[in-house]
């Protein structure tokens, strides 16, 4: 327990310092400079009653209306429906179709006309969803998927809340009308980014035809087309540049769409919603506007990203980790804005979307306009000894009567405050001068108030203590009366 206890708490003071040189290294990682802003472009009209365009790489916000309103998302829903099913399931895996879902859809809505019995595979049920929209393929998938509609509705609604949804609810896999069933612009856009992130779910997806087996209804098989006239090179609204998406209908929604679509300078997703037949003119209008205005900057090869890199030589090396950002994060900009014109801010508490090992993130800004974000990565060493088992081992390895014990004791204390010395000799060094080290107290204060909410209350002496008294020491040779010894065992 003193081991592990030990491990911890050097543990959390490592993460302190890891922090604290990140923190400090944001700060020099772009020039001082006047900042010369351009406008940020606004100059696009959308009929829709929600739209948004995004960079499908950085994740930024280009152009938004009403885009955290709700709305019904009619079959656009079935994108999400997708993600799932190719997460959870494999594609050859056969699906048998119930009563329940070829019966459970609203007269006259789209389908395939699959019949109760049929068998098809996972993937020939996503492609009949996402080409032909077809409702009794996503009620199958949702039951194969969680074995029933409403325990696949909370996996959808699940998934929704870890990209970082807040104003979406979802009730069925379909679209279909529902009071509960419902999304905003901005959501959609997050889950549509996440599923074409997906390679899988964009290769159907972007498919314009797929030929169905055979079925009881339709023995001989059947060609199924995309919905999504913007893929259709024989279309009046094709646009070259598009690679997937899906359309939607109801009554309550009106039209909806969903687009991705990208050239060499920038991938963009648009969603409009609650559209009069106007979905297809919005869409054009929204991904014309962001190619002609923007350009997405992989933050690797820009200034940001080499400055970051050589500055993360600064933090000290603990064989534990190697700290080094995500090569993937880019940030969007107006044509003819300066990188060197972005702000950075670190952010320690924002978990949705982060990576699994991610220490924390860097939020990037443009004239107080986000413009996307980028983790920075601790993976940890392997076959790595950290400084707290060594140190413990070689206590408890000493007996309490030996006269070396507390020698050993004081050794390696003393060893740790001297690496935690030359790491804030290190930190002095770089934030040299009076305004670094303000800052430096800043940011340490900061750190501390936020680690400490985690962190045990155990103190340096009772840990100590604790461990005298767990390899045979009495109270008296520990100094400390019998009640205090009791206290420290039950506390810890």
């Amino acid at each position: 327990m003193h081991n592990i206890r030990m491990n911890a708490k050097i543990k959390n003071l490592k993460k302190i310092t890891l922090t604290l040189f990140l923190a400090l290294i944001t700060m020099f990682i772009l020039p001082l400079k006047a900042f010369a802003y351009v406008d940020w472009p606004e100059n696009v009209n959308v009929l829709s009653e929600g739209a948004i365009l995004m960079d499908a790489d950085s994740g930024a916000v280009i152009y938004g209306k009403n885009m955290h309103e709700h709305y019904y998302p009619a079959s656009i829903t079935k994108i999400l429906t997708a993600l799932i099913v190719v997460e959870n399931c494999n594609l050859d895996d056969t699906v048998t179709f119930s009563r329940n879902a070829v019966y459970n859809v609203e007269s006259g809505s789209s389908s395939a006309g699959i019949d109760v019995g049929d068998t098809l595979t996972v993937r020939d049920c996503l492609y009949a969803m996402l080409l032909q929209s077809a409702n009794e393929a996503a009620n199958a998938l949702a039951e194969h998927t969680a074995g029933s509609i409403d325990a696949f509705a909370k996996m959808m609604n699940d998934k929704a809340a870890s990209l970082g949804c807040k104003d979406s609810h979802f009730a069925n896999p379909s679209g279909l009308n529902d009071p509960e069933h419902y999304t905003s612009a901005y959501d959609y856009a997050l889950i549509s980014r996440a599923a074409f992130k997906n390679p899988t779910v964009t290769e159907i997806d972007s498919a314009t035809y797929y030929n169905l087996p055979p079925t009881s209804r339709v023995p001989t098989g059947q060609t199924l087309y995309s919905h999504h006239s913007m893929l259709r090179k024989n279309s009046g609204n094709y646009y070259k540049n598009a690679i997937c998406g899906k359309t939607g209908y109801t009554t309550l929604a009106g039209n909806t769409l969903v687009t991705y679509a990208r050239t060499d300078k920038i991938g963009l997703i648009t969603v409009v919603l609650n559209g009069n037949k106007t979905h297809y003119i919005d869409t054009q209008s929204l991904l014309d506007f962001g190619f002609a205005n923007f350009k997405d900057i992989k933050l690797k090869s820009s200034s940001i990203g080499t400055s970051f890199k050589s500055n993360l030589t600064l933090i000290p090396n603990f064989n534990e980790y190697t700290i080094e950002p995500d090569d993937n994060a880019s940030v969007t900009l107006p044509n003819d804005a300066d990188i060197a014109d972005v702000a950075s801010t670190m952010d320690f508490e924002q978990t949705s979307g982060l990576s699994a090992n991610a220490l924390c993130k860097i939020d990037y800004t443009y004239n107080g306009r986000p413009i996307g974000s980028v983790d920075i990565l601790a993976n940890k060493n392997a076959n790595y000894e950290t400084v707290a088992s060594k140190m413990t081992s070689e206590i408890a390895s000493t007996s309490p009567n030996d006269p070396n014990h507390t020698n050993t004791v004081n050794n390696k204390t003393q060893s740790f405050s001297n690496v935690m010395l030359s790491i804030s000799k290190k930190s002095i060094i770089i934030v040299s001068g009076t305004i670094g080290l303000i800052l430096l107290l800043i940011i340490i204060i900061s750190v501390r108030v936020h680690i400490a909410k985690k962190k045990n209350d155990l103190s340096d002496r009772e840990i100590r203590i604790y461990g005298l008294l767990k390899n045979g020491w009495s109270a008296s040779d520990c100094g400390i009366s019998e009640d205090e010894a009791k206290y420290i065992i039950e506390k810890h």
